[in-house]
């Protein structure tokens, strides 16, 4: 406000003159553009520190806010405000650099600032509950269990074995889970007063073994990342899969570890967890937790707490774990950098990546963005100098790339999905006891169910959609909204009994596999088949300890995974993405395709890689076949220049969901109307309005205005000019709006 600043516990506060009202500038979690601002509580001569929350009204309801800023002002009417009813916290929860991310955040994708900084606090802070403690609940021996006989629960060799464990000290409940045990056998031995729970504190050592001997890539690109810790910059390392990105990760955590330093690892999917989280704790003795919507709301709430408060030495997360407090940040790696796992597609709509840099930034931390077939956006800032580029190009333990060869399987006869040469390579593969890869991005049985005497198709009755057909357990679904209805016996049109399954699923090829080939396991690998909680764990294990075997799965099977026994790959439908009405289709082609390649020959046997398509002679499926990522990744930058699109411009979406199909059309044509009697910038063009190209999903129409410009500033500038016309309008009835920065669903 202009006034002279003081300091407040760390942070800085206007100094107010006598006549000023001192102002609590709170951020709400509402869809409400701006903050909320309320009067201290009565009768206190304190203020709450910036950066924690407090308990304050909102029309006949309490609700926890987030102190974003304390104002003094002399033209406010004290009489127009509510007061504050209590303060929550003694300190900050949310660190200044923190919190200046989450409003960065909140600015450039332009959301409702409530909604972002809550992201800053963990689940139960956001209720209003005292931070977690770190403790761990455990068990130990009790002095009786102690005095057991090793032989004593011979007629109980879980419990048996739980008390071996036990005899090495007390551990948490999540170790001996990982070890196997299960709730039954602690309610067992507690009750028999042979085990006691008890609270552990976390290894508070930090230490690194020995690495393994680096290459020459390697050694350049680890010494150009750990010489520049507490320094911002933004490291791409291209490593071909296999080429050994992991240990550079590794190194360099190193590094950061001896300076007392923590890491934050974001990664794209849950299931990529485990077998990272066995690698680190391999390497490092130190408190290493996991923070990803797979863990219980204790186990979260526990981590995120280690994280603040500097005990937990590495972090690992999905996206959202970018936002996690970290006491003394030192590197942030994101690894499989340019998977579209790490954009949020809801809410808040972000790009973790892109937030895990400006953190960076803020944080003076180098970052490192890993992968074998980096974004464009990446490729682009390491050509412009932008990022600092270092590129593996040998696989790790001399291992050769894999051969790949595309089949024709126009005209031909397949099984399933399988054609006779992919057939005949499995069936080499699996008699010298090697292991097999499938890929088939689509899960269920078949795509669709039709009546072969009407043609009726099973539709989805909430979304332009047709429902998946299931046969474990029978019913169609649509993986859109969800919905799920039983399986009909009849045609729901003409009565007719004849109803057919069209089209591929991965349930499908696994009944055929498990006729093929009756002695060889079978691991489908697909969001049905791993919903547990510890599921890709065990898989991960059986596969590692099994020989011959078939791993059919989808994007979760894809990426990330080292299977060292695995010599051939096969893709079952490579086409599917190259009729995208995406932009970015043949990006996301060529890369699905060098990632599932990736898989084969990861060891020191040969890998091959078959590709089953109907265009063998597209340029992309040529250019996967004989160019490694960087040469493709120029074309297509070469590409998007000449149609102008991103990297080479920027793009934006203000979206509707409204519920009729012309609602939210009429709303986003008088925005634009709006919009062009208020601006006179040449360089932004406005598309639209349009219908998404899937114009009704979960019962709501979608459209949308596009945002283009050759520069991100310019579009920006627009976009907040959007948002400020569309939130002087009142939107019809069950319409809702929002932005969508860079966005990465099909426009």
């Amino acid at each position: 406000m202009g006034f002279p600043a003081v300091q407040h516990r760390g942070f800085n506060l206007p100094q107010r003159p006598d006549n000023a009202q001192t102002l609590l500038r709170c951020a709400v979690p509402i869809p409400v553009r701006g903050y909320l601002d309320y009067l201290p509580i009565e009768d206190s001569d304190r203020f709450p520190a910036i950066g924690s929350r407090l308990l304050i009204p909102l029309g006949s309801r309490q609700v926890v806010g987030i102190v974003s800023e304390i104002l003094g002002s002399t033209a406010v009417d004290p009489t127009k405000l509510k007061r504050a009813s209590a303060y929550l916290d003694e300190a900050a929860l949310i660190s200044p650099n923190v919190l200046e991310l989450l409003r960065w955040t909140a600015d450039y994708y332009q959301h409702p600032p409530g909604e972002t900084l809550i992201l800053g606090l963990s689940p139960r802070e956001r209720r209003g509950e005292p931070s977690a403690s770190t403790q761990e609940d455990g068990f130990s021996l009790t002095l009786r269990g102690e005095g057991l006989s090793d032989t004593a629960l011979s007629r109980a060799p879980r419990q048996q074995a739980l008390i071996a464990q036990l005899r090495s000290g007390p551990k948490t409940r999540s170790e001996l889970r990982s070890a196997g045990f299960k709730p039954e056998n602690f309610r067992a031995l507690v009750s028999r007063a042979l085990i006691e729970p008890v609270a552990l504190d976390a290894n508070n050592a930090w230490i690194s073994k020995t690495p393994l001997s680096a290459n020459s890539e390697q050694s350049s690109a680890i010494a150009a990342i750990t010489t520049s810790l507490g320094i911002f910059g933004c490291y791409l390392l291209e490593g071909v899969t296999g080429s050994g990105k992991t240990e550079v990760y590794l190194q360099a955590i190193a590094a950061a570890l001896a300076r007392q330093e923590q890491t934050l690892v974001i990664i794209p999917e849950i299931g990529l967890t485990p077998q990272l989280v066995q690698r680190f704790k391999e390497r490092f003795d130190a408190p290493i937790v996991t923070l990803h919507s797979g863990l219980g709301n204790a186990e979260r709430d526990r981590n995120w707490q280690a994280a603040r408060t500097g005990q937990a030495a590495i972090i690992i997360g999905t996206r959202s774990a970018v936002f996690a407090p970290l006491l003394t940040l030192g590197l942030i790696i994101v690894d499989e950098e340019h998977d579209i796992s790490l954009n949020q597609q809801d809410g808040l709509r972000y790009s973790a990546r892109d937030v895990a840099v400006k953190r960076a930034q803020l944080s003076d931390c180098p970052i490192v963005l890993g992968s074998a077939t980096p974004s464009l956006e990446s490729m682009a800032n390491a050509s412009n100098g932008r990022y600092r580029s270092h590129q593996l190009t040998q696989r790790a333990a001399g291992a050769n790339p894999p051969t790949k060869r595309l089949v024709d399987i126009r005209g031909l006869a397949l099984r399933a999905g399988l054609s006779p040469q992919l057939e005949a390579k499995m069936a080499e593969v699996l008699s010298r006891d090697e292991q097999v890869l499938l890929f088939l991005n689509r899960r269920g049985f078949a795509p669709t169910l039709l009546c072969h005497d009407c043609g009726w198709t099973a539709e989805c009755q909430n979304c332009d959609a047709r429902q998946t057909l299931h046969k474990k357990p029978p019913r169609v679904q649509c993986h859109h909204c969800g919905q799920k209805n039983p399986l009909p016996k009849r045609c729901p049109n003409c009565n007719g009994h004849r109803l057919v399954a069209s089209g591929l699923g991965t349930e499908q090829t696994e009944q055929a596999l498990r006729n093929d080939f009756p002695e060889v396991a079978v691991h489908r690998v697909d969001s049905d088949s791993m919903s547990g909680r510890d599921a890709m764990a065990k898989f991960a294990e059986t596969v590692e300890a099994a020989s011959a075997c078939i791993m059919l799965g989808t994007q979760l099977l894809a990426k990330g995974h080292h299977f060292p026994k695995v010599t051939c790959v096969g893709v079952l439908d490579a086409d599917s993405l190259l009729m995208s009405p995406d932009f970015r289709g043949e990006e996301r082609l060529a890369q699905l395709l060098t990632q599932v390649g990736g898989r084969a020959g990861r060891a020191k046997r040969a890998g091959e890689v078959l590709i089953q398509t109907r265009h063998p002679e597209h340029p992309v499926m040529q250019a996967v076949l004989e160019q490694p990522w960087s040469v493709l990744s120029a074309q297509l930058l070469y590409s998007r220049q000449a149609q102008r699109l991103p990297p080479h411009g920027a793009l934006a979406a203000l979206r509707c969901d409204s519920a009729t199909p012309d609602s939210g059309l009429e709303f986003l044509l008088t925005l634009m109307t709006a919009y062009q009697g208020s601006t006179t910038d040449p360089s932004i063009r406005l598309v639209g309005p349009l219908s998404a190209p899937m114009a009704r999903r979960a019962g709501l129409y979608r459209s949308h205005i596009v945002i283009a410009g050759g520069q991100r500033s310019r579009v920006h500038a627009s976009v907040k000019n959007l948002v400020a016309l569309a939130s002087e309008q009142r939107p019809p009835k069950g319409l809702r709006w929002f932005v969508d920065i860079d966005p990465s669903e099909p426009l």
